[in-house]
């Protein structure tokens, strides 16, 4: 079977398995008092701002609700695309804490400060959860990229309503690659206000981190962490993935492959009768309408996300699932070229 559902099918670079075994040698201290976790911590500082914090946990799931649980009081709830990850497949993790989730219509992954706007057109008193934070991921769960503009209208948005803004980066590095920024550029100086990091969908073996960048945000983290069962006690294993992951830029390259191994499927695909892109292709994703057989043909040998199991009403000419193809750092051209035949020869 060869995997492409999701980028978390892939491995951890040979890199990264290599710091964890240098980290491993002797004794250091535990729960973040070692010297790669301050180093790791440092080099966050040095990419977004000495006023930066970090916090490693274990999962992006966690990172996700331990960001919006620093930033939301009980009577207060989070604003996100009604298909964000949040609101889809963590299970009611937010939810489970005591926040409440106010979903909205998105444009492929992504909402704008006209779709908030409804939450604030009547003050219900004490009789409503309040919304205090809007929540965007980047790329988004279609793939899509957020605009600087567009993240600049949210934060001015949000200012203007008092709220904080939080950025899910489970693929941030793949945003970054693709914009051709630096992660400061896309985040902290657009006025986002805290964020997942991910790093475990581009090279690391596990390992995640929540950056604030409002003060106000931090007060109170170390304690969320730990009551969140976050704070790992041989954190060093996490530190010393990231001291790898950024200072050698190995981010860059993990997701430039991705990126472009997604971009030579979609050129491969767009030449093949039957199939119908439906999303632009951005980053490491690719969907796609596939012919109903020519589909299960192709989920023999693939595991591939069926992203929709109906036919797309607006695409007559395509009657078949929409699926979802994830590239990964380890994806090859080669890879690429047999994932390619073997649909060709499904169709």
């Amino acid at each position: 079977m060869k995997y492409y559902a999701s980028d978390n099918n892939s491995g951890a670079h040979p890199d990264v398995l290599k710091a964890v075994l240098a980290a491993n040698e002797g004794n250091v201290g535990s729960y973040g008092s070692d010297p790669y976790t301050r180093k790791a911590e440092d080099l966050f500082k040095q990419m977004f701002g000495a006023d930066t914090r970090a916090y490693f946990v274990f999962l992006g799931t966690a990172a996700n609700v331990l960001a919006l649980k620093a930033s939301l009081k009980p009577h207060e709830g989070v604003i996100c695309a009604s298909c964000g990850h949040i609101n889809t497949d963590e299970c009611g993790a937010i939810e489970s804490v005591g926040r409440k989730i106010f979903p909205v219509p998105h444009q492929n992954g992504k909402i704008r400060p006209s779709d908030c706007a409804e939450y604030f057109r009547h003050d219900a008193g004490a009789h409503r959860v309040l919304p205090r934070i809007v929540s965007i991921t980047q790329s988004t769960e279609l793939g899509i990229l957020y605009s600087n503009d567009e993240v600049r209208a949210l934060s001015e948005f949000c200012r203007e309503h008092k709220l904080y803004l939080h950025m899910d980066g489970a693929r941030i590095a793949n945003a970054a690659a693709a914009l051709g920024q630096d992660f400061r550029a896309i985040t902290k100086d657009l006025g986002v206000d805290i964020m997942s990091f991910g790093g475990t969908k581009n090279g690391l073996m596990f390992g995640e981190a929540v950056l604030v960048f409002n003060p106000a945000l931090a007060q109170d983290f170390d304690f969320y962490r730990k009551q969140g069962m976050q704070l790992g006690s041989k954190m060093r294993y996490i530190s010393a993935q990231f001291i790898t992951y950024l200072e050698s830029g190995l981010w860059l390259k993990n997701a430039t492959q991705a990126n472009a191994m997604a971009k030579l499927l979609a050129e491969k695909m767009q030449a093949m009768p039957g199939v119908k892109i439906t999303t632009p292709v951005q980053v490491n994703a690719v969907f796609a309408r596939v012919p109903e057989q020519a589909a299960q043909k192709l989920l023999r040998d693939f595991s591939i996300a069926m992203w929709d199991e109906g036919p797309d009403a607006t695409e007559p000419l395509v009657k078949g699932p929409e699926l979802r193809f994830m590239t990964s750092f380890n994806t090859t051209r080669e890879d690429i070229e047999e994932l390619a035949a073997a649909l060709s020869k499904a169709l």
